[in-house]
């Protein structure tokens, strides 16, 4: 028995510092996103915690009648605003040291392998707990990449792109899909990343 799961990176975002809001684009791509998840059988939702997260996934959930339920471990590795007066470009310096190290604890937030392991925890639990089931997670892109980085060898992690362990931040767009199961153990990778459905 597996879960499926159903990995959904928020819309674009407001160009602002703190915990902001999606962008007018960012409402359209939720809406199509939404749409396109009717397809499914989806039967519950969860979000990371962050504004822009959480309207996405209230979007999604709207169209397919479902409540939204919050967990923590589904927030972003580190987020710009949560360090009082830190600079965009000391936030950026911040997250590519993470990036590159991957066990670098940096003053606000966690490492990019303490990151993914929340997600490998959440996903792990909810298989268990709900068997069978297909479950819609919106969450961020850095914690999708820090928990793949984790959980697939790099032979696998190729196979989606060329280039991933270098290309990573780059790879994972706004409202893009990464389909994988889990059997309460270990993780199948089907789809990553997948952003067709915006283009229709």
């Amino acid at each position: 028995m597996s879960t499926d799961f159903y990995l959904v990176r928020h819309a674009i975002k407001e160009k602002e510092v703190g915990d902001v809001s999606i962008s007018v684009e960012g409402f359209e791509q939720a809406n199509i996103t939404a749409k396109y998840l009717e397809n499914f059988p989806i039967s519950r939702i969860f979000s990371s915690p962050l504004k822009r997260a959480k309207l996405t996934a209230q979007i999604i959930g709207k169209a397919a009648k479902i409540p939204i339920v919050e967990d923590i471990r589904l927030r972003e590795r580190a987020n710009w605003g949560d360090l009082p007066g830190q600079t965009f470009e000391e936030f950026v310096a911040m997250w590519n040291q993470c990036t590159r190290e991957r066990d670098f604890l940096p003053p606000i937030g966690d490492s990019a392998r303490r990151a993914g392991e929340r997600l490998s925890s959440c996903l792990i639990e909810l298989s268990v707990q709900y068997p069978n089931e297909s479950i819609v997670i919106v969450t961020h892109g850095g914690l999708i990449t820090d928990f793949m980085l984790n959980e697939f060898s790099q032979d696998e992690l190729n196979n989606t792109h060329s280039n991933f362990i270098n290309e990573q931040s780059n790879l994972i767009a706004e409202c893009s899909i990464t389909k994988i199961s889990c059997d309460g153990k270990a993780f199948c990778l089907y789809e990553f990343a997948n952003i067709a459905h915006l283009s229709c």
